[in-house]
């Protein structure tokens, strides 16, 4: 819809075409529903929050950047409002609500629409693009095509990946999908037997460790224990690193650190705690330690250091105290891998960004052909990132398109 808008915007005769019913499926379901547009916060900053070649994105930013999608969704009459971390979100906190200002400005531009209509194929002729050709055996020739059909994550709004082999046919290189954004999964005794599952435990530390033991990357955010593994914020954070530690190092399993007293250092909650005890030696430990951690993950770190949650204070060893303290700070488990890649809610790998005009999304191998959001090998966190890069994107590659398609 970006894109569309763009190369109307430029006077150029557009036709967008979808496969699904409707416009906008993903947009409609994203940020919960909500729709976070955008996110606030500095460029720099948000390339740190896209990981996945975010630095491509320079050039594009410079010409459109996150500001000018707010200001673009303001013009349009949708009202945005910050929210922690930068997230921009419409006031009316419903995605429909930009959906129908995006379906309106494609109207308002006169761009011709046509849903339920999947795509068989694009056809290349001396170099250049020639024509689109539909399941339905319908061709439409262009002077230049947009593809900008997502990855494959997601796959009910219509994103099953059936771009890269257009891509791949005009000469490009697709490089390995993976998911990303993705819960992770563990075959840990305490997640099979759901010791935990269900548990929040919220602004924590967890890290991704090397073969070494060494911290590949922290995430400080929520978390969530599932029947099957791990999930929240801070796990989406660390899936893309659990994926290429596996591949990197070839391994069954990658260890996790949790450390759910971020703001304190060992030796000092170890001094709290036994002064604790040293005040109330008669009081059960669980009790002494009421309120320093959820009660579940506090009743199970006990059991799991050999405390009994109600002995006295008193008469539990200092190697013990020490042990319990060391894994409220270090508590390491390990996970297996992550759910598939129609699970995630990114796709990591795509269109390899070397072979793309950076500040016009324009193919390097193909004229006329113009490439945008997740099919490219970009990929970010969740909390608008993906969707800037998606807008940002969308419109350089509609704008060009249009230009491309005038010198012909």
């Amino acid at each position: 819809m970006m894109a569309a808008i763009g190369a109307a915007e430029q006077k150029a005769k557009v036709l967008l075409i979808d496969k699904g019913n409707k416009l906008g499926r993903k947009l409609a379901i994203s940020g919960g529903g909500r729709c976070n547009v955008t996110n606030r916060l500095p460029v720099d900053e948000i390339i740190k929050h896209i990981p996945g070649n975010g630095r491509f994105l320079y050039s594009a930013f410079s010409i459109f950047s996150n500001e000018d999608i707010i200001r673009f969704f303001e013009n349009l009459g949708i009202k945005l409002k910050e929210e922690d971390h930068g997230r921009m979100f419409p006031v009316t906190d419903k995605a429909q609500s930009v959906v129908d200002a995006l379906i309106s400005r494609l109207k308002e531009l006169k761009v011709d629409i046509k849903t339920n209509s999947p795509i068989q194929d694009v056809h290349y002729e001396n170099g250049r693009v020639k024509s689109v050709e539909l399941k339905t055996g319908d061709v439409y020739e262009a002077d230049s095509v947009v593809v900008a059909v997502g990855g494959k994550s997601v796959p009910h709004t219509g994103s099953t990946g059936d771009g890269y082999a257009w891509a791949q046919k005009a000469g490009h290189t697709i490089t390995e999908l993976f998911p990303t954004e993705v819960p992770l999964t563990s075959s840990e005794n305490f997640i099979k037997e759901k010791m935990l599952q269900g548990l929040s435990l919220r602004s924590v530390a967890l890290s991704v460790l090397n073969p070494k033991g060494k911290v590949l990357i922290t995430h400080r955010m929520d978390m969530i224990f599932t029947h099957i593994g791990i999930s929240g914020p801070a796990v989406l954070r660390c899936s893309q690193y659990v994926v290429k530690a596996m591949k990197k190092w070839n391994l069954k399993e990658v260890v996790m650190n949790l450390d759910a007293i971020p703001d304190m250092k060992e030796e000092p909650l170890f001094q709290d705690v036994s002064k604790k005890i040293k005040e109330e030696p008669k009081k059960s430990i669980k009790n002494l330690l009421k309120g320093m951690l959820p009660e579940r993950y506090l009743l199970f770190l006990l059991e799991q250091n050999g405390i009994d949650p109600s002995s006295q204070g008193a008469s539990i060893s200092n190697e013990k105290i020490r042990s319990f303290v060391k894994a409220c700070k270090s508590f390491q488990f390990k996970v297996n891998g992550t759910l598939p890649l129609d699970k995630a809610f990114v796709t990591g790998g795509g269109v390899s960004v070397k072979e793309i005009e950076p500040q016009t999304m324009a193919s390097k191998l193909m004229e006329g052909l113009f490439f945008c959001g997740e099919i490219l090998d970009i990929h970010g966190y969740t909390g608008g990132y993906n969707i800037t890069s998606a807008l940002v994107t969308g419109r350089l590659a509609g704008l060009n398109a249009a230009v491309s398609a005038r010198i012909v």
